[in-house]
């Protein structure tokens, strides 16, 4: 089983969180700036959190250097990510 997920990263936010969908991304902001990819790892840590997923089971397949990205998610499926990333 693997998910994608579509993320519009906020870094040097004052809260890390994940705030919703923005079209078809998840907006999440999070405390870190994007220098030395400090935000991406804390990008992983967040959604790993979120989850409730291992952090080697979450890659940035693309948008490394971007505020856009796609994450792949192993061990988990398009349905569970869509209702986990929801919850409160």
């Amino acid at each position: 089983m693997t998910a994608h997920i579509k993320i519009k990263l906020l870094p040097r936010s004052s809260k890390s969180r994940i705030m919703g969908m923005e079209g078809e991304f998840y907006r999440v902001k999070v405390n870190s700036p994007p220098v030395d990819g400090e935000a991406n790892k804390e990008l992983v840590s967040l959604i790993s959190k979120k989850l409730k997923a291992p952090k080697k089971n979450i890659e940035i397949i693309s948008g490394k250097t971007s505020r856009m990205k796609v994450l792949r998610v192993q061990g988990i499926d398009e349905e569970t990510v869509t209702r986990l990333m929801q919850a409160d």
